[in-house]
């Protein structure tokens, strides 16, 4: 089992560093080239997401994603330290662990894009968890890898 672990600070521009980090990680894993797109984009979402919440308020520590490849799967966990007191067990849209992230005059439909940022990971992802508790959030992706070695 190899893992490699990402942290970044809270800006916006560190995203583009994380999805092609876990494109470079997930495609020497052996995720099917066919679906590495999906693997950057739902990093994107949960790391624009981590960083949304980070900002928001006012989280200083960074953001962490691991990269994990296993003799069948690869994964991706991204977390936040944003303490999840505001967790809704399901919420009216159907997506649990979506948290209340900022003030209203801070962000303007705080809980609507922390809903749709969740969907759009769902709808890229097959096998997702997400998870919240006193001491901050977490994605976890899988993704099946191929039984060949790309890499020896």
């Amino acid at each position: 089992m190899a893992t490699v672990e990402l942290r970044f600070s809270a800006q916006p521009e560190h995203v583009r560093t994380a999805r092609l980090v876990a494109a470079a990680v997930a495609r020497r894993a052996g995720v099917d080239e066919a679906v590495l797109d999906e693997v950057r984009l739902a990093v994107g979402e949960a790391c624009s997401r981590a960083v949304g919440l980070h900002r928001s308020n006012d989280v200083m520590t960074p953001i962490r994603v691991v990269l994990t490849e296993e003799e069948k799967t690869f994964s991706i966990e991204v977390g936040d330290e944003v303490p999840g007191a505001g967790v809704a067990a399901a919420d009216a849209a159907g997506v649990p662990g979506a948290r209340a992230s900022a003030p209203a005059e801070d962000f303007d439909d705080a809980d609507g894009e922390d809903e749709m940022g969740l969907a759009v990971i769902r709808g890229l992802v097959d096998d997702v968890e997400v998870s919240a508790g006193e001491d901050g959030g977490t994605i976890r992706m899988t993704w099946p890898v191929s039984s060949a070695d790309i890499l020896s």
